[in-house]
């Protein structure tokens, strides 16, 4: 097998080999915009590219780096080799895997044991997730009329309610659309506490994508205000929801249960296979937990609730490891603190 690194040439045949948005090579491109060095490996046999992955590094204190891999392929004996030579060229304090595996929550699969097997035999340990444990993942090869029969009936009756009162789905992808999204998102971590990326984040994130045809920005409008705003990513034959954003105007007329309608429908008209909802609570969510309100709105339309496989980080230098992970929980203790005191 012939490992080597994957040229600008080859970045079609590159995007039709992984299988999620983050190991797109517009992804890395934007990764690129934020100082990150990007890493693009493939695996060839008799000339055909077999497996391909992309791993980003990202610059710390002192010289080093770490790196991380999200959404990759399985990991394999030839995937970890290939890690510890780029970890040992970019100075990697460690490499952060986290596969693009996943299985129906609650249901006992040996496969998961297997790698996490595979997986310490080699060196890696158990590291914090960067994504979350568990997913809503929707079929989309489902009849329009199927997919709305298994909405929970709360949900059917507010989409109706949306079409009755009038409210529309448009799809504004281009940068006036960014700037719409980015205005509601601002107001919307300023009314409900929490962290998002800044505005050059997205702005980045429409330079490298947004003619790419991966990211599509999609709103909610009524009584000519954008009352709920949508990033989505469309990759090969999956549907993904990663962004969103609303206004506190007119609640009640439940723009939001359009929204994932209409972009549900948008997925089936563009013929594609699933609809990856992009996080959610697990199988006995706490009612008290402050994201069951979104679990609660992916579950009404009827998804299946997917585990993702384990996040493991690839050590190779343990000192500058434990020094790292002592540094990141201050980090995250102090953006608690930040939280709860509103600074």
């Amino acid at each position: 097998m012939l490992i080597r690194a994957i040229t600008l040439e080859e970045k079609d045949l590159y995007n039709r080999m992984v299988t999620h948005p983050l190991q797109s090579w517009e992804w890395g491109e934007f990764k690129k915009l934020n100082g990150q060095q990007i890493e693009r490996v493939g695996f060839f046999e008799g000339g055909k590219l077999m497996n391909a992955f992309q791993v980003s590094f990202h610059q710390v204190p002192g010289g080093n780096t770490v790196g991380y891999l999200p959404k990759g392929p399985m990991p394999d004996e030839e995937q970890l080799k290939s890690l510890q030579q780029l970890a040992a060229k970019h100075k990697a304090i460690f490499v952060k895997i986290e596969p693009n595996v996943m299985i129906k929550a609650g249901s006992k699969n040996s496969g998961f044991a297997t790698i996490d097997k595979f997986i310490r035999d080699r060196g890696g340990q158990k590291g914090h997730a960067l994504f979350t444990k568990y997913t809503f993942v929707l079929d989309l090869e489902k009849t329009q009329d199927e997919l709305f029969a298994q909405l929970h009936s709360k949900t059917r009756y507010n989409i109706r309610l949306a079409i009755k009162k009038g409210v529309q789905i448009i799809d504004d992808t281009s940068e006036g659309g960014l700037e719409t999204f980015l205005r509601l998102l601002r107001e919307t971590t300023t009314r409900q506490s929490f962290y998002a990326h800044d505005d050059d984040y997205y702005r980045g994130l429409w330079k490298a994508l947004g003619k790419s045809g991966i990211m599509r920005i999609f709103h909610a409008v009524y009584n000519e205000t954008v009352l709920v705003s949508w990033i989505i990513f469309n990759f090969n034959g999956k549907l993904y929801y990663p962004y969103g954003a609303s206004s506190s105007l007119y609640r009640e007329v439940m723009a939001s249960n359009l929204m994932m309608w209409e972009v549900i429908k948008y997925g089936q008209q563009n013929k594609l296979k699933s609809f990856d909802m992009w996080g959610a609570l697990g199988p006995e969510p706490d009612q008290k937990d402050p994201w069951y309100g979104f679990h609660r709105f992916k579950e009404g339309y009827g998804g299946t609730l997917m585990e993702n496989f384990d996040s493991y980080d690839l050590v190779y230098n343990q000192t500058f490891y434990k020094l790292f992970n002592a540094a990141d929980k201050v980090r995250w203790a102090g953006l608690r603190v930040k939280k709860m005191f509103g600074i």
